[in-house]
């Protein structure tokens, strides 16, 4: 007889690889005082209970960078699963062209816009490391 799987806690978390028409991808810093503070990542965030995965990344995108993105304009790309101290994190990527707006650093350290084979210079968070090689397939 089979024992009972554990009972896991899943994190939902959404990102945009923002493109310009030049190829290069906005990656923002973690700011100081949150988890991987420093790391460079593609911005994006949790699901609030009720949210599908596109309104939650056109949330994130407005919240953090101030742009507009429409749920239409986003093709999900990739994936990441990642296990954590406390949860079970499942990063979903999608790929972005269009937006309206500027983007700022609302809640991030800092902004920068970089092409796909720069990104293994920068220190990344883990889960969005094996992201990046997906990515390339895109561009």
């Amino acid at each position: 007889m089979l024992s009972p799987a554990p009972q896991i806690t899943l994190r939902l978390i959404v990102a945009a690889a923002l493109v310009k028409p030049d190829g290069r991808i906005l990656l923002q810093k973690r700011p100081q005082g949150k988890a991987m503070a420093g790391l460079w990542e593609f911005p994006g965030g949790k699901l609030e209970k009720g949210e599908c995965p596109e309104a939650a990344l056109a949330r994130e995108l407005q919240e953090e960078l101030g742009i507009l993105v429409h749920p239409e304009d986003m093709t999900a790309i990739a994936f990441a699963s990642e296990a954590q101290a406390d949860a079970h994190m499942l990063l979903l990527l999608y790929l972005v062209h269009d937006w309206q707006g500027d983007p700022q650093a609302l809640e991030a350290e800092a902004l920068l816009w970089v092409e796909t084979q720069d990104m293994a210079e920068l220190p990344m968070p883990p889960a969005d490391i094996p992201l990046v090689d997906a990515l390339k397939k895109w561009i």
